[in-house]
């Protein structure tokens, strides 16, 4: 009775990437092939990582979290955006909706944090590769990554405590393909400034400060290469990639959670960058560019090819 109290919404329309018939049909077979191909690709590194004694080194270790992280994240939203693109009811429930919003910074959140560690793990394997096995035990690994989730779910917490209180009394049209903060809370029935700050203070200025930290370690990274190894132009390669994913990633969250006040019609495509595009490019980046990974990946070939 007193959820009905604060809001008699029951449900939220989603309007989509886009309205037109011919676009529709093309982005359900484009998105449907690309999470496919997410969930391949991160399932065959989480895998290979299993399955190769080679691999089993702290950076392997967050590889497969991040891997996980990201079928996750491309997981809570795209499949239904996807049913929505050949679907006239395009509606989600109110709880729906905050397990959407609640999903998206539990995975984003947490991404963010193991991708500072996965920097970190990189910095102190170049900086100090004579203490990196004593600096960076399975312990500290596993810490890492129970840190990055319990920061991803604080995080949360922090974000769906606010909205779940807000009183939603009419407007239910959601311009997103999915529930997020920034369109939710233009359609409460209250004045929505203090929440839109705190919108700024707990996801925009984490991703800027997550974003700067990645960015000054990368360029350590890039200076200490430079001066010890005659091989610049591959590690160079290596870590422009890296950053590029990074910069996919943590731009389109600091342009859209920096200035909540107001929509654009581009946050829809910015969206994208992080919930679908980014989970793709990680296996990519992560496995063509590291040579052991494709060792690895050829041997387990071989040998089920041998087995057959």
């Amino acid at each position: 009775m007193e959820k009905q109290n604060h809001s008699v919404v029951a449900e939220f329309i989603l309007l989509g990437l886009t309205e037109s018939h011919e676009l529709q049909i093309f982005f359900f077979y484009f998105f449907s092939i690309i999470y496919i191909a997410i969930l391949l690709s991160n399932l065959i590194i989480i895998l290979v990582v299993k399955l190769d004694p080679q691999l089993q080194s702290p950076m392997y270790f967050l590889l497969v979290n991040l891997s996980f992280i990201d079928m996750s994240l491309a997981s809570f939203a795209t499949p239904k955006m996807i049913g929505d693109l050949i679907s006239e009811n395009k509606a989600i429930s109110y709880e729906g909706c905050m397990a959407q919003i609640f999903f998206l910074h539990l995975l984003g959140g947490s991404e963010m944090m193991l991708l500072v560690a996965m920097a970190i793990d990189r910095l102190i394997a170049i900086c100090k590769p004579l203490h990196y096995k004593n600096i960076m035990s399975r312990r500290i690994c596993i810490r890492l990554a129970l840190f990055s989730w319990t920061a991803g779910f604080v995080h949360s917490v922090s974000q769906i405590v606010f909205i779940v209180t807000l009183p939603f009394c009419g407007p239910n049209v959601v311009d997103s393909f999915f529930c997020d903060l920034p369109q939710v809370i233009k359609l409460a029935c209250t004045d929505t400034y203090v929440l839109d700050l705190l919108v700024i203070a707990f996801s925009g200025l984490l991703s800027l400060f997550c974003f700067i930290f990645l960015f000054i370690s990368y360029s350590i990274i890039l200076i200490t290469v430079h001066h010890h190894s005659s091989s610049l132009s591959k590690a160079l390669s290596t870590l422009s990639a890296h950053i590029t994913v990074v910069s996919l990633f943590f731009g389109p969250c600091i342009f859209i959670y920096a200035w909540p006040f107001k929509s654009f019609a581009r946050n829809k495509v910015l969206a994208v960058f992080y919930t679908v595009i980014t989970p793709l490019l990680n296996p990519i980046i992560y496995t063509l560019r590291n040579q052991k990974m494709q060792e690895a990946m050829k041997k387990l070939r071989f040998q089920n090819v041998s087995s057959t």
